[in-house]
């Protein structure tokens, strides 16, 4: 069994408020096996040298503990991590490109898949990793079928920059998602999770919860898993 902490969307950059919302989620760090970011960890691509050091010295502050990071770059950082050598650290694992990483778990050799976010037409670019180990986990930073967002549920059903829930590989135990900006979860091939941004971006959002997951898997799939709101 395996303990993961699912964040995304900090959209840092944006205020202190947004930062302090990012710390309160990572502390949930002290009592898991993984730390996985779904993306639009900046609120843009061009921020300065400091903000992408003060985003990550507390990643890696966690990756220096034995917990591995992982990181998939999101749409509002034009899917790549802005001056990425400030993010460097052995066991901060970011998608730079669509790959699998293999890092054994509490002796479970767990497989994570990801990809950078794809801007356009994801429904008939959406890449076929290779994903063996014991617990096979998918990143990415896209609207899945049946996200819904805003204040009258907008949900979303069919297009171009849509994944079909069956185009989910089955195999997967779980896939771990930033992009949706409410916490959610869908019902796919393999479970969707979204857990929401850290903090409200829009007025849209001002009457949602904020938050992070924990989850627990083993290699049947997840066995748990809890959404945590931030105040």
């Amino acid at each position: 069994m395996i303990r993961v902490l699912l964040l995304a969307d900090t959209h840092l950059g944006l205020g202190e408020h947004h930062f302090a919302a990012y710390e309160r989620a990572l502390a949930f760090a002290r009592d898991v096996d993984l730390v996985v970011h779904g993306g639009d960890v900046f609120y843009r691509s061009q921020v300065k040298p400091g903000l992408v050091f003060r985003a990550f010295e507390p990643l890696k502050r966690i990756a220096d503990s034995g917990v591995p990071v992982f990181v998939v770059p999101g749409s509002h950082e034009r899917s790549a991590i802005p001056f990425p050598l400030l993010a460097m650290h052995p066991r901060v694992y970011i998608f730079d490109r669509p790959r699998t990483f293999n890092v054994n778990v509490k002796g479970a050799d767990v497989a994570i898949s990801g990809f950078p976010c794809v801007r356009n037409g994801i429904r008939d670019q959406f890449p076929n990793l290779e994903n063996r180990g014991d617990i096979r986990l998918l990143m990415l930073h896209q609207s899945v079928e049946g996200a819904s967002v805003g204040p009258v549920n907008f949900t979303f059903r069919d297009g171009p920059d849509v994944i079909p829930r069956r185009a989910i590989p089955r195999h997967l135990h779980a896939v771990l998602a930033g992009h949706i900006h409410r916490h959610q979860v869908l019902d796919a091939n393999a479970p969707v999770f979204y857990p929401g941004a850290t903090e409200a971006t829009s007025r849209a959002e001002m009457g949602e919860v904020k938050g992070c997951v924990t989850l627990r898997i083993d290699d049947a799939g997840v066995h748990s898993w809890r959404f945590h709101a931030l105040e």
